[in-house]
């Protein structure tokens, strides 16, 4: 599992605030006017700040967004971590 959180490398809350949102409705689905989020990449929080969590399996499933939020978290210098 690989995190990225909306904090930068120097410490600074990252902006807009829904960024983890935004990314993750790449993969969500919509029912009965509910967003349901994939469990290879979805939103939530760490230490307050808001943060979105990857499954390793989405490299194999959908390597494009793999890639593009790699490059999007290191372009913004955002802290990234492997659990």
């Amino acid at each position: 599992m690989i995190i990225i959180e909306g904090i930068t490398s120097d410490g600074h809350k990252f902006r807009p605030s829904n960024w983890a949102q935004r990314m993750s409705g790449s993969l969500s689905t919509f029912k009965n006017h509910r967003i349901f989020y994939s469990p290879l990449l979805r939103p939530s929080s760490r230490n307050g700040a808001p943060c979105l969590i990857i499954d390793e399996a989405l490299a194999e499933a959908h390597p494009d967004i793999y890639g593009h939020i790699l490059a999007f978290a290191e372009k913004n210098n955002l802290r990234i971590s492997e659990e």
